[in-house]
């Protein structure tokens, strides 16, 4: 059983944690929440205030009209003791203890059994000494306030009062105490000759007044309270009013987003929100009729591609066995017709390339391409990529330098399209490289394969890095496409990567020439988080800068040189 309450302890415990811990993440979050808090806050302040300043009046008030009372009760006792001791039936030969006695047993008889005062008297007589006070209801004479004894001594013409705790002697119980405010006076009388003085003191107990006080109090925080919860749930449900309309446009909005375009909002009422809702289904619906239009557009132009690429095999294939007539028999013609020949092949297979690459994009398009994927070594990959570009490499200049590790990089992919990434990239990197090295680096982690290709030719302007996989993009329309290319190459690579779950990213700086990274996981199903190598490569201007701008200075980075009069592969 103790276990059973300890565990749920414990558990609330973590339950309250978590819920304070959560409150600055609902406080950005939650409009409602703040808007609640908010109220309650500011509630709870005017609930203590206002709390305060009644509670206060009403103190004051219970205070003045006990005042008053005391007062006007203490002046008829002190009046009643000063014809008592100007009676005639007052013995001047008694002892003065024994007129105190009779003094506050007379004065005692209206206090209704001393609940609602109690007195104290001290009488000299002539030039005798003062006698010993005298009390009613049990009131402990030493507990009157010595400084209104002493105010009282010094000036006998005036009453005074004083706010005190009070003790009360009840015979074999201890003394129990009271807050009270003690009124007193002194008096004097002469009868025939003998000069009575008398010092009366009346205790009026507080302690009815402040259980009133207490009550009243009481009373005003259980309002409080209730005024709080009641002004914090009319905030609750006015701003629910408010929220819960915009919440739903936000989910709604997000169901949009994720395609499912048939969503709407519901209309209630006519006033600002159902304006809002009808205003955001007008707009959901243009959205939806907009989206349909693009996409059947969109349809039509896959269609359009895939149909004329497929219709103009059969005049191409019909053109091909012309135009390769020609080309064998192109020595047999005059110079000018042989050229012809010649430039007829070339764009022939441009146009071939052209029609490949167009039926690829349509079936990215179409949703329709396959992954055949086998665990290949990517290493082999650059390499076989490397020697098929040596007849440019021979042509442009420069070298192509290859980084690889030593262990195995092995990856599941589909060998055809990992190469023809690699073969994109490569090519492009020779021919804008301006005649420098190109280094393509392999490296490997535990989840994915990475290949890099690093070129040092004019590089790419800030924005470029991402246009230069659009279709048919080139950073200048103005150069030439001195090795065929059709302008699709790179958005085909970004579909083939996209295709194994993988990144093809692209860095570049002007002048600083420019790098492509693939990167690919080892298997299809891992999701990619990071690289094993970085995009910016550690020659750029930017990495050297922060180099310099270390408290250690890297060493320079020297660029090798190339095997002089080769050109080729290294």
């Amino acid at each position: 059983m103790g276990r059973t309450i300890a565990t749920e302890v414990r558990r609330a415990l973590r339950s309250l944690v978590h819920a304070v811990h959560d409150l600055p993440a609902r406080w950005r979050r939650s409009l409602q929440f703040r808007i609640v808090s908010v109220t309650m806050v500011l509630s709870m302040i005017l609930a203590l205030g206002l709390g305060y300043f009644i509670a206060r009046r009403v103190a004051d008030g219970i205070v003045t009209t006990r005042l008053s009372v005391a007062l006007q009760t203490a002046t008829e006792g002190t009046d009643q003791a000063r014809q008592l001791l100007s009676a005639k039936s007052v013995d001047a030969s008694a002892e003065a203890y024994l007129l105190a006695t009779s003094l506050v047993s007379q004065l005692c008889s209206g206090s209704a059994g001393g609940t609602q005062f109690q007195v104290m008297v001290t009488v000299q007589k002539g030039g005798e000494p003062q006698s010993a006070p005298a009390t009613c209801y049990n009131l402990v004479a030493d507990s009157v306030p010595a400084d209104l004894v002493k105010s009282v001594g010094q000036d006998p013409k005036n009453g005074y009062h004083a706010f005190a705790d009070v003790a009360y002697q009840l015979s074999g119980q201890p003394q129990s105490v009271k807050h009270a405010v003690v009124f007193g006076q002194s008096i004097a009388v002469n009868d025939y000759g003998t000069v009575f003085q008398a010092q009366i003191y009346y205790a009026f107990p507080l302690g009815q007044d402040e259980q009133t006080l207490q009550l009243v109090e009481l009373s005003l925080v259980l309002a409080g309270i209730v005024l709080v919860l009641a002004l914090v749930g009319i905030a609750w449900f006015v701003t629910r009013q408010i929220v819960m309309p915009v919440r739903m446009a936000a989910s709604i909005a997000e169901r949009l987003a994720a395609g499912r375009l048939e969503e709407r909002m519901r209309v209630r009422g006519e006033d600002d929100l159902a304006s809002l809702a009808s205003s955001f289904n007008k707009m959901a619906a243009n959205l939806q009729s907009q989206i349909r239009r693009l996409e059947e557009l969109s349809r039509v132009q896959r269609r359009f591609v895939s149909d004329v690429s497929h219709e103009l095999r059969t005049p191409l294939t019909t053109v091909r066995m012309a135009a390769d007539l020609l080309h064998e028999e192109r020595e047999t013609f005059p110079p000018a017709v042989a050229r012809s020949a010649e430039l007829l092949q070339n764009q022939l297979d441009r146009f071939e390339e052209l029609l490949a690459d167009l039926l690829e994009i349509s079936r990215f398009d179409a949703g329709a391409a396959i992954l055949d994927a086998e665990p290949v070594d990517l290493r082999d990959l650059v390499r076989r990529v490397v020697d098929s570009s040596a007849p440019l490499v021979e042509r442009k200049g420069g070298a192509v330098v290859v980084s690889a590790p030593d262990e195995p990089c092995v990856a599941e992919v589909d060998a055809r399209r990992i190469d023809r990434i690699l073969r994109n990239l490569v090519v492009n990197a020779i021919e804008h490289g301006e005649s420098r090295d190109v280094v393509v680096t392999v490296a490997t982690s535990e989840d994915a394969v990475a290949v890099a290709v690093r070129d040092h030719g004019v590089g790419l302007r800030p924005g470029e890095s991402s246009l230069v996989f659009n279709r048919f993009w080139r950073a200048d329309p103005a150069r030439a496409r001195t090795t065929g290319g059709t302008g699709l190459g790179l958005a085909i690579a970004l579909e083939d990567a996209r295709l194994h779950h993988g990144w093809l990213q692209a860095w570049g700086e002007p002048g600083g020439g420019s790098q492509f990274r693939l990167t690919v996981p080892r298997n299809p199903r891992i999701e990619l988080l990071r690289s094993p190598i970085p995009l910016e490569p550690e020659d750029s201007s930017h990495h050297r800068d922060r180099q310099r701008r270390s408290s250690v200075p890297a060493p320079p980075v020297r660029a090798a040189a190339p095997d002089a009069g080769t050109g080729g592969i290294r």
